[in-house]
C-alpha cells in the first residue's frame, strides 16, 4: 500500500451533513489502498466522540480544534494581503508543523485536500509528493458572488471581495496541484470559464448515496404526530442558503399551499437551527425539531420532500437522500444542477414560488399513487453508486 496525506476542513466522520458526506466516502475509498495521514479541523464538540472511529480508515490522524469565534478574530489577516478571509480562518500551526513532518518523515506518494482552504497546507511541499490532487466540491467564489447579490452593503462589499480574492487563490492553487476535482460537470464548466487555463487539470467526479442505509424498505416508527400531509426540508440549519431557501418557502410558498391544504404541516429538520429559523415556527404549520439522531424515519413518514434552494453550487444530498428513500421531491433548477433526473418523471422542479406551491400540492394530491418517489428511488439506485462515482480518483492518484 502507498501512503497518503488527506487534509480535510472538517472531520470527515461521521457523514451526516454534506462536505462531512463527500470527504467521508472519498476517505473510505482510499482507504483501501493507500495508509491515511489525516489532518483535519473539529468545529462542533460533539464530533470529537468520533474520533476513535478514524482508526478504521487511518494510520495516524491530527484533529485540531476550530473555535470559530477565534478563527473569525484570526481571519482579520487577510485584509493585510488582499487574501481570502478562509485562509487563515483554516490555518493553524500545529497541523502545519504536522504536515511538514509528514511530509519529511513519511514522503507520500499522494497528498489529496478536500476543500480549497486546505490547498495552502500543500504550498512549498518539501519533498513534493508525486501526486497532489484537490476537490474543490464546488465553486465556493461563485458561491460568495450569489451572497454578495442577496445582501446589502457592508456584506455585499465583504462578500464581493471574498469572491474576488478566493477565485484568484483557487486559480494559483490549480497552477500548483497535478488535479482539480469537482462534484459536476457543471462546477468544471464554470471554473474553466472563470480560470480557463486550468481547463487541462480539471475533473467531475460526482457523488453518490447509499441505497443501503437511505432505503425506504424498512419500518420506521413515525417521528410525527397525528395530523396533516407533512412537506420535509433538511439540512444543516446554520448554513446560508438553507436559511433562505426555508424563510423562502415558508413566507412565499407555504401560504399558497395552505390555501388548498391549510392541514398541510411544513418541518425543517437539521442542526443548529438559525434564530431566523426558530422565528419560522411562529408561523402555524411549521416546525423545526432541530438537530435529529436519525434522518430516515423523518424521510421515510414525509409526504413531499423539498428544496427550494435559490443559492446552491455542486450536488445537494438532501435531495439525493429524498429519492433514495422514495420521496415525491420538489426542486428548484438551481437544486437540481448536477443531478441528472428527468423532471416530471423522477423528480418535480419550480422556478418560483407559485408554481413551486402547484408542483407541492400536485406530489401531495398524487402521494397515493406515489409513482414519482418510486422512479426517483429507482433511479438512484441505478445511477449513483459511490464506488460507481469515485472510481475516477484511482487513475487521478496513480
Amino acid at each position: 500500500m502507498r501512503d497518503m496525506l488527506f487534509l480535510s476542513q472538517r472531520i470527515p466522520y461521521p457523514p451526516n451533513k454534506g462536505d462531512k458526506i463527500r470527504s467521508f466516502n472519498i476517505l473510505k475509498h482510499f482507504s483501501a489502498t493507500h495508509r491515511i495521514y489525516l489532518g483535519c479541523f473539529i468545529d462542533d464538540p460533539e464530533d470529537w466522540d468520533h474520533v476513535p472511529a478514524l482508526q478504521d480508515y487511518c494510520v495516524e490522524s491530527c484533529v485540531v480544534p476550530l473555535n470559530k469565534t477565534v478563527a473569525k478574530i484570526r481571519s482579520l489577516k487577510a485584509f493585510l494581503n488582499d487574501a481570502p478571509l478562509n485562509l487563515p480562518y483554516f490555518h493553524d500551526h500545529k497541523l502545519e508543523a504536522w504536515t511538514k513532518r509528514i511530509y519529511a518523515e513519511v514522503r507520500p506518494s499522494v497528498a489529496f485536500a478536500f476543500s480549497s482552504q486546505m490547498g495552502q497546507y500543500f504550498l512549498g511541499a518539501a519533498p513534493r509528493p508525486p501526486r497532489i490532487v484537490i476537490d474543490y466540491c464546488d465553486v465556493d467564489s461563485d458561491k460568495w458572488h450569489q451572497y454578495a447579490e442577496k445582501n446589502c452593503w457592508p456584506k455585499s462589499w465583504l462578500f464581493e471581495r471574498e469572491s474576488r480574492t478566493l477565485l484568484k487563490f483557487d486559480r494559483f492553487v490549480a497552477h500548483e496541484v497535478d488535479a482539480g476535482t469537482f462534484v459536476a460537470q457543471p462546477e468544471v464548466d464554470l471554473f474553466e470559464n472563470l480560470a480557463p487555463e486550468t481547463k487541462d487539470k480539471l475533473h467531475a467526479i460526482g457523488n453518490g448515496i447509499d441505497t443501503e442505509y437511505f432505503s425506504p424498505d424498512r419500518n420506521y416508527a413515525t417521528p410525527y404526530e397525528d395530523g396533516g400531509p407533512v412537506i420535509l426540508f433538511t439540512g444543516a440549519m446554520d448554513y446560508w442558503p438553507n436559511i433562505d431557501a426555508v424563510e423562502w418557502f415558508a413566507e412565499e410558498i407555504f401560504p399558497l399551499i395552505r390555501k388548498t391544504r391549510p392541514d398541510a404541516r411544513f418541518f425543517i429538520v437539521g442542526g443548529n437551527p438559525a434564530s431566523e429559523v426558530r422565528m419560522l415556527e411562529k408561523n402555524e404549520g411549521i416546525h423545526v425539531p432541530g438537530r435529529v439522531p436519525d434522518m430516515r424515519p423523518y424521510f421515510a413518514h414525509a409526504h413531499v420532500a423539498v428544496a427550494p434552494m435559490r443559492i446552491a453550487r455542486g450536488i445537494q444530498n438532501k435531495v439525493l437522500e429524498a429519492m433514495a428513500m422514495g420521496r415525491p421531491t420538489v426542486t428548484t433548477p438551481t437544486a437540481l444542477a448536477g443531478i441528472n433526473a428527468s423532471p416530471d418523471q423522477e423528480i418535480l422542479v419550480a422556478k418560483d414560488a407559485e408554481t413551486f406551491a402547484v408542483q407541492t400540492l400536485l406530489a401531495l394530491k398524487t402521494f397515493d399513487t406515489n409513482s414519482i418517489g418510486t422512479q426517483a428511488k429507482e433511479f438512484v439506485r441505478r445511477t449513483y453508486k459511490w464506488s460507481d462515482q469515485l472510481a475516477p480518483y484511482d487513475a487521478l492518484i496513480a
